[in-house]
């Protein structure tokens, strides 16, 4: 790949401040996605500054190219043909407090920092949610969530910038249809229309306490664990998930693959009685239904079912999208078999 220097000046104080924005050339972007796949971006822009964001999209209109936002590629999968436009690598840094509760995160900000920064300051709301990949912008699009907590609990609003109108714009929650991981930025007809540029999340002095959720409780119990502040609910999140998750650096993978399914009430009652456990919501655990198909440690096309968490799948030698399709649908084949249900990838695909 190859830079192009593209620079925009600033005018302060009767002195001009010079800033060149990143704009790569094209970049592979199995380099940019932590499953290590897919073919050439035909522009990579890395935004530093929020002034960087409207200069990246007048720079994707004046070429009419497509637009993709990217954080650090943990739940977006590459294509073999690869990008024909213009990837927005969010980088904009920054945590503040606008109260004692209320906390602005700028998107490009790991959303682990952030849950860090939260818990060292003794705040509830967001410490389950330790060691999940991607950035904080990536949080509201996906309703992240873990152990019983969800960004949807403690978001207020996020500041934006809107691709359609042009413009710098504040999305109350209650206007981003928020749900199981989907909200109004990954679903609908205003999919990819917002660039989060920041994040505003309201926290409390409050603890959680037991039960927690099923291998967080095992832990306690195990452990003979009693302090349940946030710095220790994220010591011990961190500690589970990092005994049954590749790490991206070491593995390549994109944490869990599969969404869980929800069911009527009617198919929850025939999942039942086929023993299979069906939690509060009707909600069917894919990781299970994978485990009990027998699936775990198996190999499809070069891409592994992890021993650890069967929702994990791992590219061991996968070389193209055309494998990893592959083994998901031999995956979704047998899960249809067994249980009649269809299982959903979590992971977005770069298109």
């Amino acid at each position: 790949s190859k830079i192009i220097p593209s620079l925009i000046l600033y005018f302060c104080c009767n002195c001009v401040i010079m800033h060149f924005m990143k704009i790569n050339e094209n970049v592979k972007i199995k380099e940019l996605t932590t499953m290590r796949l897919g073919g050439l971006a035909r522009y990579v822009i890395e935004l530093e500054t929020v002034e960087d964001v409207e200069k990246a999209y007048l720079f994707a209109k004046e070429h009419q190219l497509p637009v993709f936002i990217l954080g650090t590629g943990s739940n977006v999968i590459g294509k073999d043909e690869g990008f024909k436009g213009v990837i927005l690598l969010n980088r904009i840094k920054g945590i503040r407090f606008i109260d004692e509760l209320t906390i602005d995160a700028m998107g490009g900000e790991l959303l682990d920092d952030l849950v860090a920064f939260t818990t060292e300051k003794n705040l509830s709301g967001i410490e389950a949610l330790s060691a999940i990949p991607g950035t904080v912008g990536a949080a509201p699009v996906q309703n992240v969530g873990a152990y019983g907590q969800e960004i949807e609990q403690v978001l207020e609003s996020v500041h934006a910038y809107d691709l359609k109108e042009e413009k710098y714009v504040t999305i109350k929650k209650e206007d981003m249809n928020l749900g199981y991981r989907q909200s109004i930025f990954n679903q609908g007809e205003d999919a990819g229309r917002y660039l989060i540029i920041s994040m505003r999340i309201h926290l409390s002095h409050d603890r959680l306490t037991p039960p927690f959720y099923t291998s967080l409780q095992s832990y306690v119990e195990e452990h003979q664990i009693t302090d349940f502040s946030p710095k220790s609910i994220r010591e011990m999140v961190t500690e589970i998930r990092w005994s049954k998750l590749p790490k991206p650096e070491e593995m390549a993978s994109s944490g869990s693959f599969f969404k869980n399914v929800y069911l009527d009430d009617q198919e929850a009652e025939r999942l039942r009685s086929m023993n299979v456990p069906v939690w509060e919501g009707n909600k069917v655990p894919s990781g299970w239904l994978i485990d009990h198909a027998g699936l775990k440690g198996k190999s499809f096309y070069g891409m592994r079912v992890s021993e650890k968490a069967a929702l994990i799948l791992i590219n061991e030698s996968a070389q193209s999208y055309a494998h990893l399709k592959q083994a998901r649908e031999e995956i979704v084949s047998i899960i249809e078999k067994k249980y009649g249900l269809t299982l959903k990838q979590e992971p977005v695909e770069l298109e």
